[in-house]
């Protein structure tokens, strides 16, 4: 009678063991659900911010559009009244544009803080500021002649230069935001890889004690690579070997016309989560 009470002890403890793994396994992945959920909704919020500040500037435009067709209107009449009405669009368009700067700026931000960054979007700001840089020149323009017609609209002076030199800025902080992402896109897909015999590897430091890159190796002794571009490395011998964990299935490693073994990675993403550097020992 004992042998089988305990035996029914023994699965029971068992059974609460496995349901006490199944209630943790759930609890992992409803918090991984959670976290997803997040982060999908603080992606909505952004994009819907920043869509709200697109629509924002492009309705700012259509407006100045709407004002410069007036003062074209007003600038046929003569008289107290139409230079009147002329003055309060011009100072109506030159406060949109001021408002949609600070816009364009505002959807800037937006992209370089946020987590929803892409190509379109860093266009979309180009050509928003080139749209203000021609609104801009537009609007000298126009000035240049309602002065020609003794409509001197003073107030704006200061403001119209102030934008100019907001427009230049913007161009500048342009082209130093299209440097950044170009330097850091190439950080980005940079890799580096040396293949040689053990006694080659040895003397740089790169395999020590049997182990790879685990002291102070010659990093010079590297050669750099876009990962992009470099997918065919050829290792001009009969014998090699990865030392260096890199996801099975990425690479094919096969040998050519003289069975010389050439490395080529299939998918360079994956091949080169693990590790930037590639040691490849060869005879």
């Amino acid at each position: 009678m004992k042998k089988y009470l305990c035996l029914a002890i023994c699965l029971l403890a068992m059974v609460s063991c496995k349901d006490s793994v199944g209630t943790q396994e759930t609890a992992d992945l409803n918090q991984r659900i959670d976290s997803l959920q997040r982060v999908n909704a603080q992606k909505d919020n952004e994009i819907n911010d920043m869509l709200e500040t697109f629509n924002s500037i492009e309705e700012g435009f259509r407006a100045i559009n709407e004002a410069q067709e007036r003062v074209t209107v007003e600038r046929r009449g003569e008289g107290a009244n139409a230079t009147a009405r002329i003055q309060e669009n011009m100072q109506f368009i030159q406060e949109t544009m001021s408002r949609n700067k600070e816009l364009i700026n505002k959807l800037r931000l937006q992209v370089r803080q946020g987590s929803v960054a892409s190509e379109q979007l860093r266009k979309t700001i180009e050509n928003l500021t080139a749209q203000l840089e021609k609104k801009t020149s537009e609007l000298a323009v126009l000035r240049q002649e309602l002065e020609a017609k003794d409509i001197h609209i003073a107030e704006l002076d200061e403001q119209v230069t102030s934008l100019n030199e907001d427009v230049t800025l913007l161009k500048d902080e342009n082209a130093q935001q299209e440097e950044t992402i170009s330097n850091q896109d190439q950080e980005l897909n940079t890799a580096w890889f040396v293949f040689g015999t053990k006694n080659e590897l040895k003397e740089q430091n790169i395999l020590k004690s049997g182990e790879v890159l685990q002291s102070n190796f010659n990093k010079d002794y590297f050669t750099k690579i876009d990962i992009r571009v470099d997918k065919e490395i050829k290792l001009m011998s009969r014998d090699a070997k990865l030392l260096t964990n890199h996801p099975a299935g990425s690479y094919l490693l096969e040998r050519d016309a003289n069975r010389q073994y050439v490395l080529y990675i299939r998918n360079p993403q994956q091949f080169w989560s693990t590790s930037r550097y590639l040691v490849i020992q060869v005879k």
